[in-house]
């Protein structure tokens, strides 16, 4: 049996000449004029997104984390493109060092622990889950950025490095606070670590 992914799939409706088709050609078109629309205007696509996840039956407030946590990441993808990550590979090789610090488990098996398939893990995040996200992501771009990072095994060290942050078993992002800080172990431990100082998040 020939099978095809969703584009290829696409692209069999819309050579379909059968005025059924038709719909889903127009719903097609529709679609495209709107991501032309978010190319030229970001701000349509994030909104967008909002109105996607309150559809969805979402809080507010976890919206708002979430959307948060979508900017967090866009600026760290930045940094690794620019400082030596090149293929899709080696973006999953720095997120799941940053999981794998942070909650101890790689994103794919973090998914297999919530029964998940191909649905993306972070909108299954809970409000938690997303704040240390964000922490251990936030903490890798700090690192990136104070110490010039280049290169995939520096990249990586400082990946670990920031989910060691959100994980609890690190001090601060900026070698200048790395004195005495105030850190949360694992998300699922419900306890902190006393450092002696104040809290990173």
């Amino acid at each position: 049996m020939n099978c095809a992914n969703t584009e290829g799939i696409f692209r069999i409706i819309q050579s379909i000449p059968s005025p059924k088709a038709e719909p889903f050609k127009i719903w097609l078109a529709k679609v495209g004029y709107e991501r032309v629309q978010e190319i030229e205007n970001p701000e349509l696509a994030t909104k967008r997104t909002r109105m996607l996840y309150k559809l969805k039956g979402y809080s507010d407030d976890w919206i708002e984390k979430r959307m948060r946590g979508i900017s967090i990441r866009e600026e760290l993808t930045d940094e690794w493109k620019e400082r030596g990550a090149r293929e899709e590979k080696d973006y999953e090789t720095l997120t799941a060092e940053i999981s794998k610090a942070t909650f101890g488990v790689t994103p794919g098996e973090y998914k297999n622990l919530k029964g998940l398939k191909r649905e993306n893990l972070r909108d299954h995040m809970d409000d938690f889950e997303l704040i240390f996200n964000m922490l251990g992501e936030r903490s890798a771009t700090e690192i990136h950025r104070n110490e010039d990072s280049q290169g995939m095994n520096k990249l990586k060290s400082d990946a670990k490095a920031g989910g060691d942050i959100a994980g609890g078993r690190h001090l601060c992002p900026r070698k200048a606070d790395r004195r005495n800080c105030l850190c949360p172990l694992r998300p699922h431990s419900g306890r902190d670590r006393d450092c002696g100082g104040e809290r990173v998040i």
